[in-house]
């Protein structure tokens, strides 16, 4: 039997090529000079012995269009919403490398991500394939699960095929059928209003995403906020206590104030004891917990904030070491591992580290602890871990360096105890007001000896007090302050909120963000050490416009409508919907804001001019 196997990447192809060949794999060139076609024997639980051809695609074989008729400049933007959408085959040489391979193969495996854009992008295998032989069909293609590139791992998903998952390929297929109508329209309708208005030159694009205004969105939201901000006095009352020559200040547990004249008669009657009470002494251990299992976002958000890398560098690094088989699949929402996983496995793997190693031994030796689980599983890949071993010198990008250090401490961090501390929590009753003083001594690092990304330190001890006991007050001071104004949105903060309000998944998060950067509707500043993203004049003027017109409980600049349509997208690979329905429903939604938008694209073209001008 002669089995064609296609993988997403070339780099999978090989890998897997080496595990299921034992390395004895010849090879043939094909049209695209990054792809290889790899030939060797291997016997499958399920098939026997058999011929197989492993080759790969480079992403996606196809994308959409609109007919001649609907081209832009030859019907009205509008339109678009209606227009009959082509097939277009955009990696034609890759595709007719599958449609050959697949002429006098018997069976098709697919090797593709295991997440929805993996399934559908195997759909689009199965046809390229099946057009070189009719006899492959839908329901007999052959689909590989698996996360990462260790070696049981990918013998188990050979042995183990599934089926295609053909509610998970509808939701892509419904998903980019909205993005391209709507995108589509709404670019020709910005562009061609923004040129004409001399606001944009003529080879300028002003394109419209679906999550790339909502994300823009946020930018000018927190731009506004730090812009409007005005500052605000207030007060408080702060007490000092000398005691073991020490003095330690207790803060008023009623926070601070705005009325003047409220703090100071209650300060008032503070002055009229000379002394205190100390009314409540607690003494208690505490946890400070070991990380969560790492998700995609998480892995984003820290390494903008550790590394100051942008979204789109750390999850190329990633993608990269996973390519590698350094790292597990690196796009995913799951903050667990498996019960079935042998973790001891992964941490002697790392045990030969000359930065990490010592720990991961100690783990061996002493036993490790079973990581929490999170609340998140994407129900395709476990979170993100070492797989291989390799030697952080022997990687030549920083980036790559930064990024396999990251994941393999915080795996072990994961497998480690809690760290644990001491903390003493003194509670002074001055008059009638309350007062609060913390000490706290770190008296066991565990997890924090090698997630060295997080400080959790001694803060200055307590002097001996006793519940009950009268004392003098040193020094009682009423203070006056001012509110901080908000800082500028980070890419950290923008991942966060990207995240909760579902605008992209954890693998297309980076990618929206630099979208409206390259589109320069954002700006980077960097301010002390801190880099910020700050909307443009014309980033904001866009944002501004849309937030004038007047829809109907909708906003084309808030996170709301993508938000419902990717709870119908999973409502589709649920089965609770089907793609049609949610088509037709979000479709009428986008058109008639479409509709509202055209009537009212001189006022979008009038703001984006004026904020231009102020700016100017």
């Amino acid at each position: 039997m002669k089995i064609l196997c296609v993988a997403e990447k070339p780099s999978i192809a090989k890998e897997v090529s080496k595990i299921l060949s034992g390395g004895r794999f010849t090879v043939r060139n094909s049209k695209n000079k990054y792809i290889k076609n790899y030939d060797f024997q291997y016997n499958f639980q399920r098939l026997g012995t058999c011929q197989v051809t492993m080759t790969s695609v480079v992403g996606h074989l196809t994308n959409m269009d609109f007919p001649p008729a609907f081209q832009w400049g030859k019907c009205v933007p509008g339109r678009l919403f209606d227009a009959e959408i082509i097939e277009k085959v955009t990696k034609q040489d890759v595709f007719d490398n599958i449609s050959k391979e697949a002429s006098n193969s018997n069976k098709l495996m697919i090797w593709t991500d295991c997440d929805r854009e993996g399934e559908f992008i195997g759909f689009e295998i199965f046809k390229a394939a099946n057009k070189g032989n009719r006899s492959l069909e839908i329901r007999d293609i052959l689909r590989s699960r698996f996360s990462h590139l260790e070696r049981a791992h990918v013998l188990y998903a050979a042995n183990n095929p599934i089926q295609l998952d053909m509610k998970a390929v509808a939701a892509v297929s419904c998903r980019m059928e909205v993005d391209f109508r709507v995108g589509t329209s709404f670019t020709r309708l910005l562009t061609d209003s923004l040129r004409l208005n001399r606001i944009i030159e003529n080879k300028e694009l002003a394109s419209y995403g679906t999550c790339q205004f909502p994300t823009l969105g946020f930018v000018v939201d927190r731009y506004k906020r730090v812009k409007s901000f005005v500052l605000e006095k207030f007060w408080l009352i702060n007490v000092d206590i000398k005691r073991e020559n020490k003095k330690t200040q207790f803060n008023w547990t009623k926070g601070h104030f705005f009325d003047r004249l409220y703090v100071l008669s209650i300060y008032e009657k503070c002055l009229a004891q000379e002394e205190g009470t100390i009314s409540k002494l607690e003494q208690k251990r505490t946890t400070n917990w070991r990380p969560l299992p790492l998700t995609t976002v998480e892995l984003q958000k820290d390494c903008s904030r550790l590394f100051k890398m942008s979204a789109k560098q750390a999850l190329d690094a990633a993608e990269k070491l996973y390519n590698k088989g350094f790292l597990s699949y690196p796009r995913t929402e799951t903050d667990s591992f498996p019960a079935s996983m042998d973790l001891r496995a992964v941490i002697n793997k790392q045990s030969q580290d000359s930065r990490w190693g010592t720990y991961a031994n100690q783990l061996l030796t002493n036993g490790h602890e079973t990581p929490r689980n999170g609340k998140n599983d994407d129900k395709a890949h476990p979170a993100i871990h070492p797989v291989n071993y390799v030697k952080i010198d022997t990687l030549t990008s920083p980036d790559e360096k930064k990024v396999y250090e990251y994941v393999v401490r915080r795996f072990l961090a994961c497998c480690s105890k809690d760290a644990v501390g001491h903390q003493t929590t003194a509670t002074l009753k001055w008059g009638d007001e309350y007062f609060t003083a913390s000490g706290l001594i770190v008296t066991e690092k565990n997890y924090l000896d090698v997630f060295i990304y997080k400080k959790w330190e001694n803060s200055k001890q307590l002097p001996t007090f006793t519940e009950g006991e009268s004392i003098r007050i040193s020094s009682g001071m009423m203070k006056d302050g001012q509110t901080s104004a908000p800082k500028h949105m980070t890419e950290t903060e923008l991942i966060a909120l990207m995240d909760v309000n579902g605008i992209g998944t954890d693998a297309t998060i980076a990618e929206h963000i630099e979208k409206i950067a390259s589109r320069g509707y954002v700006v980077k500043q960097k301010q002390a050490s801190t880099e910020y993203i700050i909307p443009s004049p014309l980033g904001m003027g866009l944002i501004e416009g849309f937030d004038k017109m007047e829809f109907e409980s909708i906003s084309l600049s808030k996170p709301f409508l993508r938000k419902s349509l990717e709870n119908s997208l999973q409502e589709i690979v649920d089965g609770q919907k089907s793609k049609v329905d949610v088509l037709r429903e979000i479709n009428q939604i986008y058109k008639q804001a479409y509709g509202i938008s055209s009537q009212n694209i001189s006022l979008l073209a009038n703001t984006c001019r004026s904020i231009i001008q102020q700016n100017s």
